[in-house]
């Protein structure tokens, strides 16, 4: 009978700590393949076997887990019995079955009971692969690895080790809210804090009304596809295009971008409180645009008393498109589109805004009224995956939650409903509308 053997490699350096980490790994393997046939999952030392029953979606099953963060590699690998008989007779069908000119052997014994050691078995395996296919044994480059898992009770062989994401099992870090644009940056940001362990919500500004609903279709498309790595998200869209045309009537027009980026991270700070959120997370990259020097991106941060954390402030922009397309993110994000990032923006925005000019222009506005409309306008969604019961699987989740009145219908669990967010002094009394998803987006 089949199973799947998960091997992981920096929670093994988590000293104390590294039991929790273990079990939120186990937790969400259980959860990521639920419904595919995995009968339970144990943790060994160094592994975590999943035991997949007769029904086992095998193809599905490899598909999730080489999207779960925390597993370094896995194998899907034939079980049988503890004892050497039965391992020889297992690696030789299993080489029977392929062609190769070199191989190795490796055991690993989780189960120091087993009466012989490690090297012992590779001995007495490898003699008896070479007799069954004449094959040659390369310690060092072998063309075909066969990996042997002595476990209490049943042991595991493979031929072939499918690489995982690594990095930190979602969950263990914390949450953080992404300021997500639409744009190349801002899904690469969030699934890199995705990989060290965070659990991400999601904040979209757009330019409505003077822009088209292509940035927030987006958005939604590209927290439908980061779902894949942490099982639920959730995203506040929020209405953004008045709130910068009344900073364009009162402010010079130099600093108009540093006074947009300011105001949505206050925004953005309100709504990552309701989503219990301890820091704020952009797609920033130093130097990149003028908002993104050294100086305008202190005084930005200076906007809210929550940590701002800028996973991509070091790459350079062949780095982040190199990513965004090894994570399945580029194609969305080079869609064309009107963001607000683009609207109102003058021909020579400043790069070295000063705390002092900044004040002032913002002596011109009603900060707090602005704050309390953007909050006020936000409509937070939900995104789960795996499918819900009913949703075909492999199907993309939707993301088309549209504004009320539309006649485009999302794919929902549950039934939209007005949800008032934690009472702040701006912005007490508003409401926000919730619409929950449901769904996959296969990683590329």
């Amino acid at each position: 009978m089949p199973g799947v053997v998960v091997r992981y490699h920096e929670i093994a350096l988590k000293a104390g700590n590294r039991q929790r980490f273990v079990a939120r790994l186990v937790g969400n393997l259980r959860e990521v393949t639920a419904g595919l046939g995995v009968r339970g999952a144990q943790s060994l030392p160094g592994r975590i076997v999943l035991w997949l029953g007769r029904d086992a979606d095998l193809d599905e099953i490899r598909a999730r887990i080489a999207t779960t963060f925390g597993v370094a590699n896995f194998s899907v690998a034939t079980e049988t019995r503890a004892d050497l008989e039965a391992l020889r007779d297992e690696v030789v069908a299993a080489a029977r079955r392929e062609r190769f000119v070199s191989f190795r052997i490796t055991t690993r014994r989780a189960d120091k009971r087993f009466p012989h050691t490690s090297p012992e078995v590779n001995v007495v395996l490898g003699r008896a692969v070479q007799d069954a296919t004449g094959a040659a044994v390369d310690l060092d480059h072998a063309e075909r690895t066969f990996t042997v898992e002595i476990l209490p009770h049943a042991a595991f062989v493979s031929s072939a080790k499918i690489a995982g994401p690594g990095g930190l099992p979602v969950g263990v870090s914390g949450r953080v809210t992404c300021l997500l644009s639409g744009g190349i940056d801002s899904p690469v940001a969030a699934y890199r804090m995705l990989q060290r362990g965070c659990r991400v919500a999601f904040v979209h500004f757009h330019g409505g009304p003077y822009t088209d609903r292509a940035s927030r279709d987006k958005a939604r498309e590209l927290v439908a596809h980061l779902t894949r790595f942490q099982l639920r998200s959730e995203l506040w869209v929020v209405p953004f295009g008045a709130i910068q045309a009344e900073i364009v009537a009162r402010v010079p027009r130099s600093h108009r971008v540093v006074l947009y980026r300011r105001m949505m991270l206050r925004i953005a700070s309100v709504l990552a409180a309701e989503s219990r959120s301890r820091a704020l997370v952009t797609g920033e990259s130093l130097g990149q645009v003028a908002s993104q020097t050294l100086e305008n991106m202190q005084v930005i941060a200076t906007a809210t008393s929550m940590l701002v954390l800028r996973p991509l402030v070091g790459m350079d922009k062949a780095e982040i498109i190199a990513q965004a397309e090894r994570i399945g993110t580029l194609a969305t994000s080079t869609l064309p589109d009107q963001d607000c990032c683009s609207l109102f923006v003058p021909p020579h925005p400043t790069t070295h805004a000063t705390p002092a000019e900044v004040d002032a222009a913002e002596r011109l506005l009603d900060v707090g009224e602005l704050v309390a409309r953007g909050v006020a306008g936000a409509e937070r969604e939900r995104f789960v995956f795996p499918p819900a019961a009913g949703a075909e699987r492999g199907s993309d989740a939707s993301a088309a939650s549209v504004p009320r009145g539309d006649a485009v219908a999302p794919t929902l669990v549950g039934t939209p409903e007005p949800m008032p967010i934690a009472p702040q002094p701006e912005s007490e009394g508003s409401r926000h509308v919730l619409r929950t998803h449901s769904g996959s987006s296969r990683a590329s």
